[in-house]
């Protein structure tokens, strides 16, 4: 037997080899004696139609995922009250719970940055995360406004109003494994995995799906039945255009600068200690016999 793949993330089966591939190379991406963070931005449902009309370039989504970058670049100088460089693997996530049209980033960002000047690290610590909110409500809303131009000014003044505290962001307290598989693992079920698992599909009966989700409120589950059009609609909302890149880079983890900063953050890291957590396990990626 001879098994061949259609090569689609969508897809449960093929997107196995799509997450070993990925979890490979965010390994090898990681600086070792660096801890990182894990944070998501959402948006407010008040731009979800926005996003969802603009979803066949990828446009949109790109500049979307280079504006989280630039907020948590931002935050962290604000809490350091110096100019750093931070180092973010971000992956933008379409879907939410339900299989509704609900896009957010996940970043994994480096805990501190490098003072370009003096190429020194400064590690993160403790900051009070209410400075993400605020910072991700002028960030985004910035952005929205220079994208889609006069035509939001009326929603962008009404979320400002309607959204005193800023918007939700949420910082992972220890759940993101430390070591790096488990790290690249827990990133690649946001890369690689379909709206939703088929172990959430309950019955379907020819005419109508059934399927449940954990609520984000209630923490219970929730129960669903639509049609199976309605249903195949949910799914393939979220397929991502041709060649877009669901994964990207940025600032110390960017891949034509990666190197150099390689070399400066191990030097500056070495200095300081109690940061240095071990290094990274680089997983190999798997041959084909292996993975057969």
């Amino acid at each position: 037997r001879v098994p061949f793949s259609c090569k689609s993330c969508f897809c449960l089966s093929c997107s196995k080899k799509y997450v070993d591939d990925f979890v490979s190379q965010v390994s090898s991406m990681l600086h070792p004696g660096v801890t990182y963070r894990h944070i998501v931005l959402t948006i407010p449902k008040q731009l979800r139609q926005k996003f969802f009309k603009q979803r066949h370039t990828g446009d949109l989504l790109s500049a979307f995922m280079k504006c989280g970058y630039e907020c948590l670049e931002d935050v962290i100088s604000t809490v350091k009250r110096k100019a750093l460089k931070i180092g973010c693997i971000v992956v933008v996530q379409t879907h939410g719970r339900s299989g509704r049209y609900n896009p957010h980033l996940h970043i994994i960002m480096t805990s501190g940055g490098i003072n370009i000047e003096t190429e020194t690290w400064h590690n993160l610590g403790f900051f009070k995360y209410e400075l993400i909110h605020k910072k991700w409500q002028y960030h985004l809303l910035t952005f929205v406004r220079s994208f889609f131009g006069k035509e939001v000014n009326p929603l962008v003044d009404e979320l400002w109003k309607k959204y005193p505290n800023g918007f939700v962001a949420n910082v992972g307290k220890g759940e993101v494994p430390n070591q790096c598989k488990g790290l690249a693992r827990y990133l690649a079920k946001y890369v690689a995995s379909p709206p939703i698992a088929v172990r959430r599909i309950v019955s379907y009966d020819g005419q109508t799906v059934k399927y449940w989700y954990k609520d984000h409120k209630t923490k219970s589950k929730k129960f669903e039945v639509v049609d199976v059009m309605t249903f195949i609609g949910r799914m393939v909302q979220h397929i991502m255009p041709k060649f877009f890149q669901r994964v990207r880079y940025f600032g110390l983890q960017a891949t034509k600068t990666f190197k150099k900063w390689a070399k400066v953050i191990k030097r500056a890291v070495s200095l300081m200690k109690g940061v240095v957590k071990g290094a990274y396990q680089v997983v190999k990626e798997k041959k084909y016999r292996e993975r057969y």
